[in-house]
């Protein structure tokens, strides 16, 4: 595989040896495949050889020894993110968009996020955060974080700017530097909130990802008493596909509902005492 110095000039160049790359056929069905001179691209409707792939870039249509059209491109992040080695669920890429929007990630934001889990959301918080921002992971289970490193590199290549703090959280903070945001995706984030609100600058976002409704109201309530924190949002996304033909436009029959709720709030001074 060729090295590049960022990913935005990975998939502007040609495949290369080495190169993962995503094909669809006429029906949709992925094939994900890593490329190696002299061997064939094996589907449901024939075969390429991969050397018709190396030295193409992607976006192109492929023909198999039966005739039929194949379409090459590169993984996209959210195809990525769902075929990941992982040792816990990942945050499904619906959500992580989400929690991107809805925390504010921006270029340069220096975060702090617990709980490394498979190293997708990482991936997203870096990619977004860019080579000037910083991303700070804690994570209490030692024996996950190679492999989830690993799969962080794969998302997000040459991420230097990726530290993991392998440690308990919830016991031991979150360290003494200012943060823009927290994202947390643990079972108790409410533990969380007071060295949270110790790191946070004012104005900057705690962000949280829960699958059930009993821990995010555990959560709601527990914002709701401490007036260090603002405008606390919850949402939940629900996915659905549609389909068209020349005489149809219809939902799919199939979709994504309930994966998680995205818990959002700000740090904020708090408010002045009541005129008497």
């Amino acid at each position: 595989m060729t090295a590049y110095n960022d990913e935005a000039t990975l998939r502007r160049a040609p495949f290369a040896e080495g190169d993962a790359v995503l094909v669809y056929d006429r029906r949709k069905r992925r094939y994900r495949v890593e490329l190696r001179g002299g061997a064939l691209l094996e589907t449901h409707l024939g075969y390429a050889p991969h050397d018709a792939i190396i030295g193409r870039r992607e976006g192109f249509f492929l023909r198999t020894n039966k005739g039929h059209l194949l379409f090459v491109i590169r993984p996209p992040f959210a195809d990525a993110v769902r075929e990941l080695p992982r040792q816990s669920q990942v945050i499904y890429p619906k959500d992580l968009a989400a929690l991107l929007m809805r925390a504010d990630i921006h270029p340069g934001a220096r975060v702090i996020e617990i709980g490394l889990g498979s190293g997708a959301a990482s991936a997203a918080l870096l990619r977004a955060v860019g080579p000037t921002g910083d991303l700070v992971t804690h994570e209490m289970r030692e024996e996950i974080v190679a492999p989830a490193r690993a799969n962080v590199a794969s998302l997000a290549p040459n991420a230097a700017n990726h530290r993991v703090v392998i440690g308990d959280a919830y016991e031991s903070g979150l360290g003494a530097d200012e943060a823009d945001r927290v994202v947390a995706d643990v079972p108790e984030p409410w533990r969380l909130l007071e060295s949270a609100a110790d790191v946070l600058r004012t104005g900057g976002v705690f962000a949280a990802y829960l699958p059930t409704v009993l821990q995010t109201h555990e959560l709601m309530m527990r914002l709701a008493r401490d007036d260090r924190w603002h405008f606390a949002e919850v949402v939940e996304l629900l996915e659905r596909a549609w389909a068209f033909s020349e005489t149809s436009a219809r939902p799919d029959h199939r979709m994504i509902g309930h994966t998680g709720f995205i818990a959002t709030v700000r740090r904020c001074e708090p408010p002045p005492p009541s005129p008497q």
